[in-house]
C-alpha cells in the first residue's frame, strides 16, 4: 500500500509555455497601437518644402501602456501636411528608401527653430516615442533600455512599420533618446552621446568628422564626399549702449498738487524694465564640403561677418513689469478682499464725533448721572478735558490716508463744477450737462459699442473718472485705506449735491441706463432724484409768488407741466399749501378725509385742472368739450437690481386667479394715476374717452346709420375691454378726479435718493472695485488700442478682439468667475508687453530716427522679429539690419573687454579702424555660445557591397554641452 501511495503522494509542476509573459504582453500592446494609428506597411512621400518644419502644423496623439506595473506614454508625433491621405496611395517600388531615411539627408529645414528635439537632431517628419509615464522613475539602467529597444525592434518587425520608434532613456532633462527605424532590406539605429563638458579633441570640425568617419567605418577609397552645415549662435544680453523708450512719470506735477483732469484721466502704460532680454544670432554656413572650410584647434575660417545666412531671434523677459499691468493687478486684488470701509478706517468718523462731541455738552448732564468714577474726578473740567483728549487721540490714530492736496485735486477732477458757485443753479445744470451733450453729438460709435459690450459705462461719465482715480489712488496714494477714505468722501460729496440740489456733474439726464454698470444706474437715478426735487421745489417758489392772483386751473395746467418734471414735494418745501403733493404719509385717516372733501368740491364746481392741450379736435363723447390731454406723472426709473426685485415679487404671487389679479393691481399703479389726471382734466368724461387718447387700438368706430337716415361714425370699447372684471373698468370706477400735482407720488424722489445714498454708504470696497472693474478693462482696452495705433502691431487687434468678446460674456453675468477674469487681465497684460516689446525693438534698431535709411524694411523686420520665432536677415552681416546687429554687438564687447569711461565712449567708427582685419571679428563678437554641426553622407554599410544608405550625425557643443546625436544605416540583406 505504501508503495502504491507514494507516487500518488507527489506533486508535478506544471509549466505552460503557451502563456504570455509580461515582456510579450508588453510588445503585443505596442503593435495594437501601431496598428490602431495605422502606422503599417510603406510610407513614402515627397520631401518637405523649405522651411515647412516651422510654418507647418505639428500633431501628437497620446497613449498609456504598461510593462507589468510599470507606466509607459506612446506618443506619435507628426507635420500635418496638404493631401495626407494621397500622400501614402502611390505605389512604391519594391525596395524604396522609407520616408525616414530619405528625411535624414533632406537640406530643406536644417536647424528649425521651433520643433521637437528629435526633429532638429534628426529632421524627421513623423517618429513615435515611448516614455516613462508622469510619476515613474527614469529608465537607468542598461539591461532595461536594452529590453526596450529589443521590444521596438520586435514590434517592428511583426507589423512592418517604418516610422521610426523611440525610446526615452536616462533623466529626462538629459533628453536622451534610443530607437531603430526599419524598412526593406535596411535598418536604421538612432544612437546619442550627451556628455557635460565638451572634450577638447572634438571642440573643433575636424574633430567630429573623425568621430562619423570611424563610426560609418566606409572602406571605399575615395570616401563618398560628406555634406557639412554649420550653424553659430551669438547671444547679446547687455543693452546698455540703448536707450530705453518708456518715458518716466511727471513726479513733480505729482507731488505738487498739480494733477488735475489730464493725469487722473490717463493710465499708464509701458514696461518698467526692458521686455527684450537677449538677442540671438544665428550664422549659418549650409551645404559646405569638407575640403572648402577648416575648423581646428588651431585656425578656423568660420568667421560670422562672412557667414553667408544670418538669423536673429530674442528672447522676451519673462513677465516683465508693466505700469498698466500694475495698475489691473493692484486694483484686481482689492475685489478679493472682505473687509468693510470702518474695519480699514476704523470706527465711522461721524458717529465717533457725535459721541465724542456729546460727552462736551453733556458735561454737566454727567455729573448728576450714577457712575463709578471717583468723587475727585466729577468736575466740568475733567469731563470737558478727557473729551477733548480722546478727540485728539482718535485724530492722532486716523490720520487721513489721502493728503488733503491729493484729495481735493481728485474731488475737483471728479466735480469740476464744485470750482463754480453752486448756489447759482442754473450755471450748475448747464456745466453738469455739457459734456453728456457733447459726448452725444461726438462720441464715437466704437468706444459706444464697447461700454455696451463690457457693461461699463462712458469714458468721461463720473463713473469711469472714480474707477481711474481708484486706479491711481490704490497704486500710488496709500493703497485700500485711501481707496476707503476716497469711497467716503465721494459719498459725503453725494449726499450734499442731494441735499443741496446740485446735479452729478458727467451725467447724461434721463432715466438710468440699463447697458451700464449698476453703479453707475445708482448714480443716474440719484440724478434723476435730484432733478424730480430741484423742478418742485422751483415750481414751488415760482407759483407762490402768483398764487394769490391765480385766474382759473385751466390757466395753471399747462404753466405747471412747463416746469414740474414729477409733481411733489421736498423736506423744505412742506405746507399745508393745496397744490403740493402727498407724500407716503397719504394713507393716514386725516389725509383721507381731506382728499375726499377736496374731491367733491372739485367735482361740484366743474373745475378743469392739470390740462396740457387739446388732443385734436376729439370731443368728448357725453358733450362737446374738446378732450384734453392731461399732465400725467412720468413712470417711475428703476435700476436693474430694482427691477430684479420686482420681477422676484410679482413671481412668488403665483399663478392662481387672486395672484394674477393681485399682480394686475400691483402693475396698474401708473394706470390709476393717469386715468385720475384725465378726469381732472376733463370733467364728465367716461372710460371710452380715457380709451380714446390712452390706447386707441381698444377704441373700435364703426359706420351706422341713424334714426334719420344718415350714415355716421360711431365708437365703442373692444371686446376685450368689455369683459367683467375688466382691470380697467375697475381702475376706472375707483379714480378720482385728481390732477397729477395733487396725487401720491409714482416716484418718491426723496425715498428713493435716501435708498441710493444708503447703498451707497455700506459698499464694501471689495464690492465698489468689483462695480468699477468693468469700467477699468473698458479703459484699459482704449488705453491699449490707442498705444497700438502708433506701433502698428497685426496681432494686437485680432487679440484684443478676443479678450474683448471673452470679457463681454464675463461681466454680463451676476457672478463672473473669478479665475476667467484673472485670465482676462493676464491677456491685457500680455498685449502690453506686445507693445513694449515692439517700442524697445523701434528704439534698438534705430526705427524713425530722421537719418536712418531703409526703415520700411527695418520695419518690417521688427514686424517679424515679434510674430516669428526666428527671423532671416536679408544681407546677412550687410545689409541694413545685420550692419546695426554688428553695431550692437561691438559695443557689448567694448563694454565687456575695456573698463576706462573714455574707451567707452570713444566713437565706434575709429575703433573698427584701428583693429586688424584677423582680430576684428574675434573683437566684434563674442565666443559663440551653441556651435552646432550637421555631417550626412550616403555610403555602403556594413560591406563594401551593401546597399547605399544615408548616414546622419548632429553635433551640439555649448559650454556645458556636449551632444552627438547619430543615425547610422545598415543593410541587412548584404552585410
Amino acid at each position: 500500500m505504501a508503495a502504491d501511495s507514494d507516487p500518488e503522494s507527489e506533486v508535478f509542476e506544471i509549466t505552460d509555455f503557451t502563456t504570455a509573459s509580461e515582456w510579450e504582453r508588453f510588445i503585443s500592446r505596442v503593435e495594437e497601437v501601431l496598428n490602431d494609428w495605422k502606422l503599417i506597411g510603406s510610407r513614402v512621400g515627397n520631401p518637405p518644402e523649405k522651411g515647412e518644419y516651422t510654418s507647418g502644423i505639428w500633431e501628437e496623439t497620446c497613449q498609456d501602456i504598461n510593462f507589468a506595473d510599470f507606466k509607459f506614454t506612446i506618443t506619435h508625433h507628426y507635420l500635418k501636411q496638404e493631401s495626407t491621405e494621397k500622400r501614402f496611395k502611390v505605389e512604391a517600388e519594391e525596395d524604396a528608401t522609407p520616408q525616414c531615411m530619405q528625411d535624414l539627408l533632406c537640406m530643406n529645414n536644417d536647424f528649425p527653430p521651433r520643433a521637437h528635439c528629435l526633429v532638429r537632431w534628426y529632421g524627421l517628419r513623423e517618429f513615435v516615442v515611448i516614455s516613462p509615464g508622469a510619476n515613474c522613475e527614469a529608465i537607468i539602467s542598461e539591461s532595461k533600455c536594452n529590453l526596450l529597444l529589443s521590444s521596438v525592434s520586435i514590434a517592428l518587425t511583426n507589423t512592418g512599420c517604418q516610422v521610426p520608434l523611440f525610446v526615452q532613456i536616462q533623466q529626462k532633462w538629459r533628453r536622451m533618446y534610443a530607437g531603430e527605424c526599419q524598412g526593406p532590406g535596411a535598418r536604421t539605429d538612432f544612437e546619442m552621446v550627451h556628455l557635460r563638458k565638451v572634450p577638447s579633441q572634438y571642440n573643433h570640425l575636424s574633430g567630429l568628422l573623425d568621430v562619423f568617419k570611424n563610426k560609418i567605418g566606409c572602406a571605399l577609397t575615395p570616401m563618398p564626399p560628406i555634406s557639412i552645415s554649420i550653424r553659430f549662435t551669438y547671444v547679446l544680453q547687455d543693452w546698455q549702449q540703448c536707450s530705453w523708450p518708456q518715458q518716466p512719470p511727471d513726479f513733480d506735477a505729482l507731488l505738487a498738487g498739480e494733477v488735475g483732469g489730464v493725469e487722473f484721466g490717463k493710465l499708464p502704460f509701458g514696461a518698467c524694465e526692458d521686455p527684450i532680454s537677449e538677442l540671438h544670432l544665428s550664422t549659418t554656413w549650409p551645404n559646405l564640403t569638407e575640403g572648402i572650410v577648416v575648423d581646428n584647434d588651431v585656425y578656423s575660417d568660420l568667421d560670422p561677418l562672412q557667414a553667408p545666412h544670418w538669423s536673429v531671434r530674442v528672447r522676451k523677459a519673462d513677465n516683465p513689469q508693466c505700469l498698466l499691468g500694475d495698475f489691473l493687478t493692484e486694483f484686481f486684488k482689492l475685489c478679493c478682499r472682505k473687509e468693510t470701509t470702518e474695519e480699514i478706517l476704523g470706527r465711522n468718523s461721524v458717529e465717533e464725533e457725535v459721541k465724542e462731541n456729546s460727552d462736551i455738552t453733556q458735561a454737566l448732564s454727567k455729573l448728576t448721572e450714577p457712575t463709578a468714577v471717583p468723587i475727585h474726578k466729577l468736575s466740568v473740567s475733567n469731563m470737558v478735558h478727557s473729551a477733548r483728549k480722546r478727540i485728539r487721540r482718535h485724530r492722532r490714530l486716523e490720520e487721513s490716508p489721502l493728503n488733503n492736496d491729493v484729495l481735493n485735486s481728485i474731488l475737483l477732477y471728479l466735480f469740476p463744477d464744485s470750482a463754480l458757485d453752486k448756489t447759482d443753479s442754473s450755471d450748475v445744470k448747464s456745466t453738469a450737462h455739457s459734456p453728456s451733450r457733447k459726448t452725444e453729438k461726438d462720441k464715437d460709435s466704437e468706444d459706444c459699442n464697447l461700454c455696451n459690450q463690457l457693461k461699463s459705462s462712458p469714458s468721461d461719465s463720473v463713473t469711469c473718472r472714480l474707477a481711474l482715480c481708484m486706479c491711481l489712488v490704490n497704486v500710488y496714494h496709500g493703497g485700500v485705506r485711501a481707496v476707503a477714505h476716497l469711497w467716503q468722501e465721494f459719498v459725503l460729496e453725494m449726499r450734499y449735491r442731494w441735499e443741496n440740489n446740485c446735479l452729478i456733474f458727467g451725467l447724461a439726464s434721463g432715466a438710468p441706463d440699463l447697458r451700464c454698470c449698476l453703479l453707475h444706474q445708482k448714480l443716474q437715478m440719484l440724478n434723476c432724484c435730484i432733478e424730480r426735487k430741484r423742478a418742485r421745489d422751483d415750481g414751488k417758489k415760482s407759483e407762490g409768488g402768483r398764487e394769490k392772483n391765480r385766474p382759473s386751473a385751466d390757466a395753471t395746467g399747462p404753466s405747471v407741466g412747463s416746469v414740474e418734471v414729477s409733481p411733489g414735494k421736498s423736506w423744505d418745501s412742506w405746507s399745508d399749501s393745496e397744490d403740493e403733493f402727498f407724500e407716503c404719509l397719504s394713507d393716514t385717516d386725516e389725509i383721507k378725509e381731506a382728499e375726499t372733501e377736496r374731491d367733491k368740491k372739485t367735482t361740484n364746481k366743474s373745475k378743469a385742472e392739470g390740462r396740457l392741450q387739446p388732443h385734436g379736435k376729439l370731443t368728448l363723447r357725453n358733450s362737446s368739450e374738446p378732450l384734453y390731454i392731461p399732465i400725467t406723472q412720468e413712470p417711475a426709473p428703476m435700476t436693474e437690481d430694482l427691477l430684479e426685485e420686482q420681477s422676484e415679487v410679482l413671481s412668488k404671487l403665483g399663478t392662481s386667479a387672486e395672484g394674477a389679479q393681485l399682480r394686475a393691481r400691483m402693475q396698474s399703479a401708473c394706470l390709476l394715476s393717469d386715468m385720475e389726471s384725465f378726469k381732472a382734466a376733463n370733467p364728465g368724461c367716461c372710460l371710452q374717452d380715457f380709451v380714446r387718447w390712452y390706447s386707441p387700438r381698444d377704441y373700435v368706430e364703426e359706420e351706422v346709420t341713424d334714426e334719420a337716415g344718415q350714415t355716421v361714425v360711431r365708437g365703442d370699447l373692444s371686446a376685450r375691454m368689455k369683459i367683467p372684471g375688466n382691470m380697467w373698468a375697475e381702475a376706472w370706477d375707483t379714480a378720482k378726479a385728481t390732477p397729477a400735482r395733487r396725487q401720491k407720488r409714482l416716484f418718491d424722489d426723496t425715498k428713493e435718493a435716501e435708498k441710493v445714498l444708503h447703498y451707497l454708504a455700506v459698499q464694501k470696497p471689495s464690492d465698489l472695485m468689483r462695480h468699477l472693474l468693468p469700467c477699468v478693462l473698458h479703459a484699459s482696452i482704449l488705453k491699449i488700442k490707442d498705444e497700438e495705433s502708433t506701433e502698428d502691431i497685426p496681432s494686437v487687434p485680432k487679440t484684443l478682439q478676443q479678450v474683448t468678446a471673452q470679457a463681454s460674456k464675463l461681466l454680463h453675468q451676476p457672478n463672473p468667475d473669478v479665475k476667467k477674469l484673472e485670465e482676462v487681465i493676464s491677456q491685457l497684460m500680455s498685449l502690453e508687453a506686445v507693445i513694449a516689446r515692439a517700442r524697445s525693438l523701434k528704439a534698438k534698431f534705430g526705427i524713425g530716427g530722421a537719418d536712418t535709411e531703409d526703415c520700411e524694411e527695418l520695419e518690417r523686420f521688427v514686424s517679424c522679429l515679434l510674430e516669428d520665432p526666428e527671423v532671416s536677415v536679408i544681407g546677412a552681416g550687410r545689409g541694413p539690419a545685420g550692419s546695426i546687429i554688428h553695431k550692437l554687438f561691438v559695443s557689448s564687447q567694448r563694454l565687456a573687454d575695456y573698463s576706462d569711461e573714455a574707451a567707452l565712449l570713444a566713437p565706434m567708427e575709429d575703433e573698427s579702424v584701428a583693429v586688424p582685419d584677423d582680430r576684428k571679428a574675434t573683437l566684434d563678437f563674442p565666443p559663440p555660445a551653441g556651435r552646432e554641426i550637421l555631417l550626412r553622407t550616403r555610403v555602403p554599410r556594413p560591406a563594401p557591397y551593401s546597399k547605399t544608405l544615408p548616414q546622419r550625425l548632429f553635433c551640439v557643443l555649448m559650454r556645458e554641452e556636449f551632444r552627438l546625436a547619430g543615425a547610422f544605416s545598415s543593410d541587412t540583406s548584404f552585410f
